[in-house]
């Protein structure tokens, strides 16, 4: 039987962290429902943003009882917005922002979540039901800035089959194209979350459409790359490459296609090589295999933020803000 694995535990190792999790869409119906359920469960301390008379107009016309415990924090009406755009400038003018460009940017809301977090007024933030990824990931660069020891933001998806076992598929939602460098960092960064979200260690399969040589081609050479570098970084992980899906995931395909592998059919962590395969297999995996996802989480930045599908429902905006608090646990 493999190692069974339940949100619920990831629901306990937040509420002991007792996270402010700043929620810049705070006006949507999905933010308002995840917010209500997350202090009433006690997991995260949510932190909306937005116009509080809209919120609590939203909330009652939902029936849902939003606490007044939970605060509202309106850019526009913010005595920290002033020390937010100080901020914001001296962070990006190097980059030819003004500090009249600061404020403005500053009265967006998903710059202000990001700049709650790098002030130390909230612990993470979680966004994008209602903006596109690019849009929530460029604020987060751009306030928040690259972890040191990472090359690049990526994100993962945790996806727990219906057996209980959970896989981390990676990258699913930032790198269009990226390079064998970029490849081996998206893979090894999702090993250490693996590791650090499920408590199992992480055995890592680079996949691509050829399996150890049966292919060649640019795309799979880039693959192959990719692994010596991970290799050389982490010798002492455990990861192989390349491999078709169904060898880096069955014990018998894996021993028939790549004989004598430590990773083929038995990875838990699966580095897709690129967007388009790491997107469509999620997906995949989630509806036709009946696997819950949970994410995308983004991998690689200095402090926790996340991004959330614009087809996300409200327990997937509370199971992100759970990740992104126990993410906060260990800065």
């Amino acid at each position: 039987m493999p190692d069974r694995f339940s949100f619920s535990d990831l629901h306990d190792r937040a509420r002991a962290l007792k996270k402010r999790i700043a929620l810049p869409e705070g006006e949507d119906p999905r933010t308002i429902r995840a917010a209500a359920w997350l202090a009433e469960h006690e997991v995260v301390r949510p932190l909306l943003i937005g116009r509080e008379a809209q919120i609590r107009a939203e909330a009652d016309r939902l029936g849902v009882s939003l606490p007044h415990s939970v605060p509202i924090v309106d850019p526009a009406q913010s005595e920290r917005s002033q020390t937010y755009a100080q901020a914001l400038f001296q962070k990006r003018k190097h980059k030819g922002l003004t500090y009249e460009q600061a404020g403005e940017w500053t009265q967006d809301v998903l710059y202000f979540g990001d700049l709650m977090v790098d002030a130390g007024d909230a612990d993470g933030c979680v966004a994008g039901a209602a903006h596109p990824s690019p849009d929530v990931i460029r604020a987060a660069i751009h306030v928040l800035g690259v972890a040191e020891g990472s090359a690049l933001v990526s994100s993962f998806f945790l996806m727990v089959l219906p057996d209980g076992r959970p896989l981390t598929y990676a990258d699913c939602g930032v790198n269009a194209d990226p390079s064998a460098e970029q490849l081996a960092s998206i893979g090894l960064d999702a090993a250490a979350n693996h590791r650090f979200l499920t408590g199992q260690e992480p055995v890592v399969a680079f996949l691509s459409f050829s399996t150890k040589g049966s292919a060649d081609h640019p795309d799979v050479d880039k693959v192959r790359e990719a692994v010596e570098i991970a290799r050389r970084k982490k010798p002492d992980l455990a990861l192989d490459g390349e491999f078709q899906f169904d060898a880096a995931f069955d014990a018998g395909v894996g021993e028939r296609k790549a004989p004598g592998s430590p990773v083929a059919g038995k990875a838990n962590v699966y580095v897709f090589p690129d967007l388009g395969a790491g997107n469509i297999g999620y997906k995949i995996t989630q509806r036709v295999g009946g696997a819950e996802a949970f994410g995308p989480v983004l991998q690689g930045l200095r402090l926790p933020a996340n991004d959330l599908s614009r087809g996300a429902d409200w327990e997937d905006i509370a199971n992100v803000a759970t990740i992104t608090a126990i993410q906060a646990g260990a800065v």
